[in-house]
């Protein structure tokens, strides 16, 4: 398969944030900023790999300032690093006061999708490349990121045998 830039993949989103978006403290609900962030995402790895995707992981989200109604958010992703079916997405949100302008990065994260084809079967997705230096600087750091993410699954899967399926009050009789 033949590499894609990086930008080949960028999809970029600005949204009005409401009322109904937020909670009793008037910032945007964090859920709904998770679907916008995941949603942005899958629309960027279906442009890398033109092919249905699915959302293998979501890594630490950071929530570094609050998002008021009123303001605006802007989103952008790309992706940043592949592996055979697999691709990391890179997602930063800026908040924007539309009175003041001011803008500041609210949330940064990384999601990693995997490519499926017409059976629901993973399949391989094209290598990519960085072209600019905050490209370069992502894709670089990249493979530490995705040995991080095999181990935190890893601990997920023992501690998810280790608790079982059994509904707790299941245990209590």
């Amino acid at each position: 398969m033949k590499a894609k830039p990086c930008s080949n993949s960028l999809a970029i989103k600005t949204t009005h944030v409401h009322p109904p978006d937020t909670n009793v403290h008037n910032t945007l609900f964090g859920g709904r900023l998770l679907a916008h962030i995941d949603d942005l995402a899958a629309i960027s790895a279906v442009k890398h790999c033109r092919n249905p995707v699915v959302t293998a992981s979501i890594d630490s989200v950071d929530f570094l300032t609050p998002v008021r109604a009123g303001d605006a958010i802007l989103i952008e992703s790309f992706v940043t690093w592949t592996r055979n079916t697999s691709m990391e997405v890179f997602v930063r949100v800026i908040t924007e006061n539309l009175v003041t302008e001011e803008k500041e990065v609210c949330n940064t994260a990384f999601l990693t999708f995997v490519a499926i084809d017409e059976y629901g079967r993973p399949t391989p997705v094209p290598p990519v490349y960085p072209e600019t230096d905050y490209e370069k600087t992502l894709h670089e750091s990249a493979p530490e990121r995705a040995e991080q993410r095999g181990e935190r699954r890893n601990k997920s899967k023992t501690f998810a045998q280790k608790i079982g399926s059994e509904y707790i009050w299941d245990r209590n009789k």
